[in-house]
């Protein structure tokens, strides 16, 4: 039997298996076992699970993961979201929409010591929407808001899910985290316009309330001030050069957890709530890597990535579309699965095609397909993919930002929450075509860093 054929019926299987809600790591494991053993029997699979677990967690890079989710579950526990939603009101609560704004703004602040999209979206929910709904906030624009401001997690740095790309495609991390800083602004600033244009269509669904007196203003406005020494530390040493992200993730963990300290918030059960949290978690994500491993090495020996480049190439097809196929495919994908298994499941076999349209790595810049080197292709696909992946957290049916909001505020129909969540599904659509036409916006900073 053609082995692209069985390849092509192992990924049926897997999407089978997926749709029948079996955990995506455990169905990526067992399609990839049973994949090797119909190619090349038994004896290769023994040979792969020899070493494949410890080769593939002993990698160095790997151990920033549960440091930044330790990061996050104590970030969580030590009250700076509540902090962060106040400095953020007392900016812009006094303008109609403001609120909500200030949800958008905070969002942001704690995804930059977070790095999880749902963990931003369950913190932020039970911080601001009481808010929201207190100002007489729409139940549209209040959930949505907050859905849609929860996906900034998963791009501004420090993020889990640009460290588990750059594993992925072999970039280097820290040049992830450099190129995700400007898009990342670039949808808080999307989404505060988005805002503003709402509530100047419908007006009666975001309320203005009167500004904070003085006094009142730079108390809150304080409170940003350890998030910006967390962010100041962790991501600000990462491009100063000062260490690597391993050791800077290890700085922000005892950064954060001393601030937690001398504030009083932070208690025993915290602390072990904190670590079991990052314990499941990471758990969950290290299955899915070594489920994806042996998927990737079912794919090579059935050359399925090889066939789908070499389709690419020899199709009529422009590098530019190719792309655009792929990034549809995602958004498609992000329909049904989490952020996270999408990366995982998907972009071992969508980079091998535009890394082979592009050509970078034998003939350079000047001649490559998307004028840029391999390196640079890495780096740029990475953003615009995980900008993608973005998507799938607020698009039916799956949107998991959406759920987390729902379990939040059981009053509101989730169908009113997507329809909350559509502006700013149109403004990331907007993103996406502003990175794909300029795409020095995620190289200038990669490049001035490695110069």
């Amino acid at each position: 039997m053609d082995p692209v054929f069985v390849g092509m019926i192992g990924l049926l299987v897997l999407i089978a298996l997926i749709a029948l809600r079996m955990p995506i790591g455990y169905a990526m494991i067992l399609v990839g076992a049973g994949g090797i053993i119909s190619l090349n029997g038994p004896g290769i699979l023994l040979s792969q699970l020899k070493t494949l677990a410890y080769g593939q967690f002993s990698i160095y890079d790997l151990s920033v993961v549960p440091m930044f989710i330790l990061m996050g579950a104590l970030a969580t526990r030590t009250g700076l979201s509540r902090d962060l939603f106040r400095a953020a009101n007392a900016w812009f609560g006094w303008m109609r929409g403001g609120t909500a704004m200030a949800s958008i703004a905070a969002c942001a602040g704690f995804g930059a010591v977070c790095g999880s999209s749902l963990a931003t979206a369950s913190t932020m929910g039970k911080v601001a929407l009481p808010e929201l709904r207190r100002f007489g906030y729409s139940p549209a624009l209040a959930t949505g808001s907050i859905a849609a401001g929860g996906v900034l997690g998963i791009l501004i740095p420090p993020s889990v899910a640009l460290v588990v790309y750059a594993i992925i495609v072999e970039a280097n991390i820290v040049s992830m985290f450099a190129a995700a800083l400007f898009p990342g602004l670039i949808a808080v600033l999307m989404f505060l316009v988005t805002i503003a244009i709402y509530v100047r269509i419908f007006p009666e669904s975001g309320p203005a309330h009167g500004a904070e007196d003085k006094a009142a203003f730079w108390a809150a406005t304080r409170g940003i001030v350890p998030t910006l020494v967390v962010f100041g530390i962790v991501i600000g040493g990462i491009y100063a050069g000062l260490y690597n992200p391993t050791p800077a993730a290890a700085i922000g963990v005892f950064v954060v957890f001393v601030f937690g300290l001398l504030r009083g918030s932070m208690s025993w059960q915290d602390m072990r709530e904190s670590a079991l949290e990052t314990a499941a978690t990471s758990g969950m994500i290290y299955l899915i890597l070594l489920g994806a491993e042996l998927l990737k090495i079912f794919m090579s020996r059935a050359r399925v990535p090889q066939a789908a480049a070499e389709w690419a190439v020899n199709s009529n097809l422009t590098p530019m579309m190719v792309l655009l196929i792929l990034l549809i495919a995602l958004i498609l994908l992000g329909c049904l699965m989490d952020s996270l298994s999408m990366i995982l499941l998907v972009l071992p076999f969508f980079w091998p095609v535009l890394s082979e349209i592009n050509g970078g790595a034998l003939q350079g810049a000047e001649g490559a397909a998307f004028g840029m080197s391999t390196e640079e292709l890495k780096i740029w696909f990475g953003i615009l993919a995980l900008v993608v992946v973005e998507l799938g957290l607020i698009t039916p049916p799956v949107g998991m930002n959406v759920f987390v909001i729902s379990s939040l505020a059981r009053d509101v129909p989730m169908m009113t929450t997507f329809r909350g969540v559509a502006p700013f599904f149109a403004s990331e659509i907007v993103r996406v075509v502003i990175l794909i036409a300029f795409p020095t916006l995620s190289l200038w900073l990669p490049r001035v860093l490695s110069g």
